[in-house]
């Protein structure tokens, strides 16, 4: 609707659309913005590719006082991860884990590629604290190319999530 209206009024239309983009979180990115890639070349700009670390294997034993999940503010988070769903989520995670491991790879680097394969997506949001951080989630882009369709089928499988509707998975 935006594009249409920039249109009719001679303004510039949006580019790219922002939204949240990860193992947990796929129907705005695989169901709902293709329609938006394929008409008008709008692309997605997604964040929180590790969902605010739970990717990362962080809350695997529980809510470090250092985490984010403890600190004022994010009540919602830990409240998340405690919940029965958190859980269910968690035991996904450490699977995906052992997927990473068999590709060389660290959980965070395993999580920006996929969200990074997705058709559509222009660019991935990250959110480091430090040099190391940032090059280790650069490695992503060496993960990248062994996400094949029989590999992405079985995290898909793991997942236990695809939206339903999904046309095109991943970009060729």
């Amino acid at each position: 609707e935006a594009y249409s209206i920039a249109r009719q009024f001679n303004l510039v239309p949006p580019v790219c659309e922002q939204a949240e983009y990860h193992y947990f979180q796929r129907d705005k990115v695989e169901l709902h913005l293709p329609e938006l890639y394929h008409k008008i070349g709008v692309g997605a700009m997604t964040w929180s590719p590790l969902a605010c670390g739970l990717l990362t294997g962080k809350y695997n034993e529980g809510v470090p006082e250092s985490s984010r999940a403890a600190m004022k503010g994010y009540s919602w988070l830990k409240e998340r991860l405690c919940s029965d769903e958190g859980k269910k989520q968690l035991s996904k995670i450490k699977e995906l884990h052992l997927l990473a491991d068999r590709l060389n790879c660290t959980p965070a680097q395993l999580a920006i590629a996929w969200c990074l394969r997705s058709e559509g997506v222009s660019s991935v949001l990250l959110g480091v604290s430090n040099t190391e951080q940032l090059l280790e989630n650069l490695g992503s882009l060496r993960v990248l190319s062994q996400l094949t369709p029989p590999l992405i089928a079985e995290m898909d499988a793991l997942l236990g999530n695809k939206p339903r509707g999904t046309k095109k998975e991943a970009r060729s």
